[in-house]
């Protein structure tokens, strides 16, 4: 029986455009997802770009108004991953239209914007989703497991960073992910809120925060096109960094666990450093993105003549979640794949087969604790996260249900 097709309309062709083109590309080719998405159209406000990046990229048209794409017949999916002041704009027009939204995260700028866009998907009775592809790495999935089975007992600590280098050299120029105005933090709601999304998504709730934002760098040169030419500091061609180049907070969890976040893209020779450990009562977990395809595990209850950390790695089949799909064991996966499984999954909630997380619910339950944080770091004291009561009875439904049949 041949898969119904379904139109993904995508807006933003650079970095995410690309991870994100070339997952609703390859997903129908290592997954059969229930719906098999058709790259109807690309979008982009330079027309030669955008028009490039469709014949690369695989998309069969181009639109450069992002309201055109959203209005159109064939399309049911809009795929956002624009900067983040669009988010809000076109996630609520195209929940408006009727389309399923998978949004790029941080889902939103603030916290008012992204309480705006998850009223209009709820309204919109539409299957809403927010990338945050690290949690379906195999390995974050074991630690997962390992967690919520019990098998870890109570949860002590969770150490998360998430450490960069990009924009440390003080000529780097002002882009656009060092402006408040388009993408309403810096580290913080770049990366730390990667790390708060895996904190959550495996250990709990984050129910209190104190935080710290600093900036070392508060002036740089714009960018060439702005000036039409060579900026730098010698022509006074400059301007004000009003985000955070480094965030730094203390958590505490409902479940009585304590936490550590950081993030910063000022840690020379870090490229893409996304670690976590996990204490537990019964052992420890290490992630690091760097190694992706390893989890490392110590058990306190070996003996004690082979007690230590044990690298898996978690490449087996049938063991471990998505690699079926992929290669023999030890054939390692990489960054691009945790997207195909993200859009995977994603298509089996359009299509009703399982509730899709992480959706816009989280990705406000996200913010508010991106928003718990800079209120911290400005009034210099410990600030409430307040939990979403639909993000609580949802986690209450999980907890009664047995891992088995969560199909974990």
């Amino acid at each position: 029986m041949a898969q119904k097709e379904v139109g993904v309309g995508l807006v933003g062709y650079a970095f995410m455009g690309k991870a994100h083109s070339n997952a609703w590309r390859q997903v129908k080719h290592f997954f059969d997802p229930p719906l098999s998405p058709q790259l109807v159209a690309i979008c982009g406000r330079s027309e030669d770009k955008v028009k490039a990046a469709a014949e690369k990229l695989g998309w069969a048209s181009y639109e450069t108004d992002w309201r055109k794409l959203i209005r159109r017949d064939d399309i049911e999916i809009v795929d956002v991953s624009t900067a983040n002041d669009t988010h809000a704009p076109i996630s609520i027009e195209a929940a408006k239209q009727g389309k399923h939204v998978f949004c790029e995260k941080p889902l939103a700028r603030n916290l008012r914007e992204a309480e705006k866009m998850l009223d209009a998907v709820v309204k919109a009775g539409i299957t809403h989703g927010v990338c945050f592809n690290y949690r379906r790495a195999p390995a974050v999935q074991l630690a997962k497991q390992l967690v919520s089975s019990g098998r870890m007992g109570k949860v002590f600590h969770f150490r998360g960073t998430y450490l960069q280098d990009w924009i440390v050299d003080p000529n780097f120029p002002l882009v656009w992910r060092l402006r408040k105005s388009i993408s309403g933090s810096g580290a913080l709601g770049d990366l730390a809120a990667h790390v708060i999304d895996l904190a959550r998504f495996i250990v709990g709730e984050i129910v209190e925060v104190v935080g710290y934002l600093h900036t070392f760098i508060k002036q740089r040169p714009l960018p060439a096109e702005e000036v039409g030419g060579l900026a730098g500091r010698a022509g006074q061609q400059i301007g004000e960094v009003d985000v955070d180049d480094a965030s730094l907070a203390i958590v505490n969890f409902d479940n009585g666990a304590i936490g550590y976040i950081e993030a910063t893209r000022f840690a020379p020779g870090r490229k893409n450093y996304n670690r976590f450990e996990i204490n537990c009562e019964n052992g420890s977990i290490v992630f690091n993105l760097e190694r992706m395809n390893e989890l490392e595990v110590f058990f306190r209850d070996e003996g004690q003549e082979v007690q230590g950390f044990h690298q898996v790695m978690v490449t087996e089949p049938g063991a471990h979640k998505y690699i079926a799909a992929w290669w023999p064991p030890g054939h390692i996966i990489g960054y691009e794949h945790t997207f195909v499984h993200t859009v995977y999954d994603y298509l089996r909630g359009v299509a009703g087969e399982e509730y899709f997380e992480p959706d816009f619910y989280d990705g406000v339950q996200c913010q508010r604790v991106l928003d718990a944080i800079e209120r911290s770091s400005q009034k210099r004291k410990w600030v409430t996260v307040e939990v979403l009561p639909e993000i609580q009875e949802r986690r209450k439904k999980q907890e009664a249900t047995p891992a088995k049949k969560r199909g974990k």
